[in-house]
């Protein structure tokens, strides 16, 4: 299978191919906006200072665990240009469930698929996928609503962490953030007006 779009670019999966997104685990999230733009606020002293679309942000995700069953959030934080947040999923799948399909036309079987290849058949009740696409869609929605300027980068950025040491620095990396934001991959000082 050729993975090339329109002959030119090679398009790689962003998510674990041999993973299922709904299974019980702790996700390292990142989402950026669109063109990495400072939505939602400025750093000043080494500190955030949100904007009503930071707050927006910042509000929304705090909401997750309001409409999504067994799930449980980490630290995060609303930088100028993107977020970082942990999920803790506690879903049980079982290994032979039954596949549905969800916003996408159904694709005929084959022998064998992965579950990467499969995800756009089901992409799964509570599934990082699903939490994520209802999070960016309600601060979207909320924003845009009462006139204030967004748009996000497509897709998002995601890292299973394995254990107790990848936690305790992803967690400490997160609630730091802004202190180093000048260092951070994210920054540019030619981006800081929308």
């Amino acid at each position: 299978m050729d993975n090339k779009f329109q002959n030119r670019y090679r398009i790689s999966p962003a998510r674990l191919q041999n993973w299922d997104y709904r299974h019980a685990g702790t996700y390292f999230i990142t989402i950026c906006t669109k063109g990495k733009k400072y939505f939602f606020g400025e750093i000043k002293s080494d500190g955030m200072h949100l904007s009503q679309t930071g707050i927006l942000a910042d509000v929304f995700w705090h909401e997750i665990k309001n409409h999504t069953k067994e799930i449980e959030l980490g630290e995060f934080i609303v930088m100028p240009n993107h977020i970082h947040g942990i999920l803790f999923i506690f879903n049980k799948i079982e290994n032979n469930s039954t596949v549905e399909t969800k916003h996408a036309l159904s694709l005929p079987s084959k022998d064998f698929q992965t579950i990467g290849q499969k995800r756009f058949q089901n992409m799964g009740k509570n599934s990082v996928s699903s939490i994520i696409a209802s999070y960016k869609s309600a601060v979207t929605r909320h924003a845009h609503r009462l006139g204030f300027e967004m748009e996000w980068q497509p897709g998002f950025y995601d890292h299973i962490i394995r254990d107790e040491n990848e936690y305790c620095k992803i967690g400490d990396y997160i609630l730091n953030n802004p202190q180093y934001w000048k260092d951070d991959k994210y920054f540019d000082c030619s981006n800081n007006s929308k």
